[in-house]
């Protein structure tokens, strides 16, 4: 018997049995309580810092929010076992929320599956039962709404956002899950005070560690659900009118070719509409979700960030550089090679040695994840990062700009040339094709529309 099958043959129920609110003198904190029943224990929590006048005493909206924060943290916990049935003892559900739900964790778990051999269905993998009885929340009169929250990770795709936004004049405010450096340095770079960045801390619970250290399943989750609902949380405690995310056109592409296995589902535009959807329907907060990039592949946020170079010595997107403080690019992760390789037709040799540390285009270790990268294998890295063919244009511009200027090519863009993948006959064409390029799949407010479209054409 495989391990998906013996331990929800073991474990059958999950319960997210309650969560809690408490305010202190300068911060609000969210504690939940989750279980394995017959395994273990989960206690974690959230701490979101208190606006002066602020109070979520007795606030029926405030008490959604937490609540769904729950659910999005509790698929973290309920991954190690996959209790066939997620018992939510604290809340109302509806069944049109638990279809929602199902969705986001199937879809959000979908590398999780596929990594660990299991084989499993939208119907089937789970069972989410509400013991309450669901009543639609009222729409909330509260403070009248205004200016952008901007989610900051710390790369170049929200600080992009952030100095788009504000060079053209709109109020933002920053938000962060927890302290980094580069995050700070961003919000400075743009010229905002310290004041600007909100940073909620989240205390995972680690007890899990050891329960996935003894074997029990681990796998990517869909993190981004979980700053889009703390996000909201941090707006609605701040009066901010628009959450403005940083995801691309590129996060809808799948990571396995023909699969419905996306990493990046959670920052793909199917999400983005669901959870605005959800917001409008369930929450009923007057907050407006949306990502100010969606209509943009990453080649072309590349070209626009270069331009703005005074991030260039700030900007972080390596995940696991992020771990270490202060935050670093790892230089070893497909994640950093992605990076160098959709700046290189941008940025010399040179430049990108001085952002990572090392030559990244040279190092022979890296050779497996460019291959992933350019298509040439099962499936695309499990990482964040662009699609097959804007790699393929990146390096091919990259290839052509140094032939021309007699530089000797880079290892990885010889094993390009090897494979017999350099044809710069179409390049001009192709370039401009994706430089001019616009997702109409998106949900930008006119104004934001007209601000990125004024942009484009001024960098592009």
């Amino acid at each position: 018997m495989d391990k998906f099958a013996q331990f929800r043959g073991d474990f059958p129920v999950f319960a997210y049995k309650s969560f809690s609110i408490n305010e202190t003198t300068g911060t609000i904190d969210i504690a939940f309580a989750f279980s394995i029943e017959g395994l273990a224990d989960f206690a974690p929590s959230w701490s979101f810092p208190k606006p002066e006048g602020v109070s979520v005493k007795d606030d029926p909206v405030f008490e959604r929010l937490a609540f769904s924060m729950g659910m999005a943290e509790a698929v973290s916990y309920w991954k190690a076992t996959c209790s066939p049935e997620v018992r939510v003892e604290c809340g109302e559900l509806s069944d049109e929320q638990i279809q929602w739900w199902k969705k986001l964790w199937f879809l959000g778990l979908g590398e999780f599956f596929y990594v660990n051999g299991i084989k499993t269905d939208r119907d089937s993998f789970v069972d989410i039962v509400s013991t309450g009885k669901f009543s639609l929340p009222a729409k909330t009169s509260q403070h009248s709404l205004s200016g952008c929250l901007v989610p900051i990770g710390g790369g170049k795709d929200s600080a992009l956002t952030l100095e788009t936004l504000t060079q053209a004049g709109m109020k933002c405010r920053c938000y962060a899950i927890n302290k980094r450096c580069s995050i700070s340095a961003t919000v400075t770079a743009a010229g905002l005070p310290e004041t600007a960045l909100i940073t909620a801390k989240r205390n995972f619970d680690r007890s899990l560690i050891p329960l996935n250290q003894q074997g029990y399943l681990n796998g990517h989750t869909p993190f981004s659900s979980i700053v889009a609902f703390s996000a909201e949380i941090t707006a609605y405690l701040n009066g901010l009118k628009y959450i403005v995310l940083s995801n691309e056109a590129s996060a809808n592409e799948s990571t396995v070719s023909g699969q419905e296995v996306n990493h990046q589902y959670s920052k793909s535009f199917e999400f983005e509409r669901d959870f605005h959807e959800y917001e409008e329907r369930f929450l009923r907060t007057g907050i407006y979700y949306f990502s100010f990039l969606r209509p943009l592949a990453e080649f072309q946020i590349a070209k626009m960030f270069v331009s703005h170079r005074k991030y260039l010595p700030v900007f972080r997107s390596c995940n696991l550089g992020s771990k270490v403080s202060p935050d670093i690019w790892c230089g070893e992760c497909p994640k950093c090679l992605f990076v160098a390789l959709i700046l290189s037709p941008f940025l010399s040799r040179e430049e990108l040695c001085d952002i990572f540390g090392r030559d990244m285009l040279g190092d022979s270790n890296m050779k497996e994840y460019f291959i992933e990268l350019i298509g040439q294998s099962e499936h695309k890295p499990f990482e964040c990062v662009g699609s097959i063919d804007e790699v393929n244009l990146a390096v091919t511009l990259a290839i052509r700009r140094m032939l021309s200027q007699g530089e000797e090519l880079p290892l990885l863009f010889e094993e390009y040339r090897a494979r017999g993948l350099y044809h710069p006959d179409n390049i001009d064409e192709l370039n401009s094709e994706c430089c001019g390029s616009f997702n109409e799949e998106n949900l930008l407010p006119e104004e934001f529309r007209t601000i990125l479209t004024k942009e484009m054409e001024r960098l592009l």
